[in-house]
């Protein structure tokens, strides 16, 4: 599952703790983008880069570990025209542990104790995933992600990888049970990285808005290749419309 837009990507001292440190994680990626001639980026001490991936509407986003996480857990940062707009963090299924939008400051970090978790590898041992799970925002917000991917059985190659295309299907709801946002589309997933990757989807919120975009991924790039780390998209930038990159954990 993607990292969702709202990103609602997900008690008090830990939501400090987690907010401090994504704030200074995103402090430093933008540091280091600007050292670069806002260009390219390195990650944090005691992390590594492992790969960035330029996307459809203009979007690049970039993948990393840290070894001060738990075993299992990876970060994306995902950059526009505009620079730096979200940072997330999964886990080895794929759940949603934490997210922060840039622009707003918020991060929301994933509740335990899950109806049903979503699961990376029941979704490629059953070819279904269905889910039912909770975030907070460290402002007090509780949000209820309901949905399910499944693997359509279509496997396509992009830029040398291989990736089987899913569908999906997500709702996300207020604590009082209002329905905020509804997703729905294709994405892609990797056996070898693990992950979910964009695609094309449709979306509506509670204002009635309604939006469809294609997040896919157009070139994987890796260490030692022209591009690593490069911070400036390259694809659909001409395009007055954009999206943010959704890692449902779905990045």
């Amino acid at each position: 599952m993607a990292v969702a837009a709202a990103d609602a990507p997900r008690d008090g001292q830990r939501i400090g703790s987690a907010l401090l440190t994504l704030l200074v994680l995103a402090g430093a990626l933008a540091a280091s983008a600007q050292a670069a001639g806002a260009a390219s980026f390195s990650p944090p001490a005691g992390c590594q880069m492992t790969m960035t991936v330029q996307n459809r509407s203009c979007t690049v986003s970039q993948y990393y570990v840290c070894s001060a996480d738990p075993e299992g857990h990876r970060r994306s940062a995902h950059f526009g025209q505009d620079g730096l707009f979200h940072l997330s963090v999964i886990d080895a299924e794929t759940r949603w542990i934490e997210s922060q939008s840039t622009g707003s400051g918020l991060i929301d970090r994933l509740v335990e104790g899950a109806a049903d978790d979503a699961s990376f590898s029941e979704l490629l041992e059953t070819g279904r995933d269905e889910f039912d799970f909770e975030t907070r925002t460290d402002d007090g917000q509780s949000l209820r992600h309901q949905g399910f991917d499944i693997l359509t059985g279509e496997t396509v190659t992009i830029d040398g990888q291989d990736l089987e295309r899913t569908e999906f299907q997500l709702t996300t709801r207020s604590a009082d049970g209002e329905v905020l946002v509804e997703r729905s589309g294709s994405q892609y997933v990797s056996r070898e990285f693990g992950r979910f990757f964009g695609g094309i989807e449709t979306s509506s919120d509670w204002t009635g808005a309604r939006n469809q975009t294609n997040d896919s991924p157009v070139l994987f790039i890796f260490p030692g290749e022209a591009g690593f780390g490069s911070t400036t998209p390259q694809f659909d930038c001409d395009q007055l419309m954009t999206q943010i990159p959704q890692e449902r954990a779905a990045s």
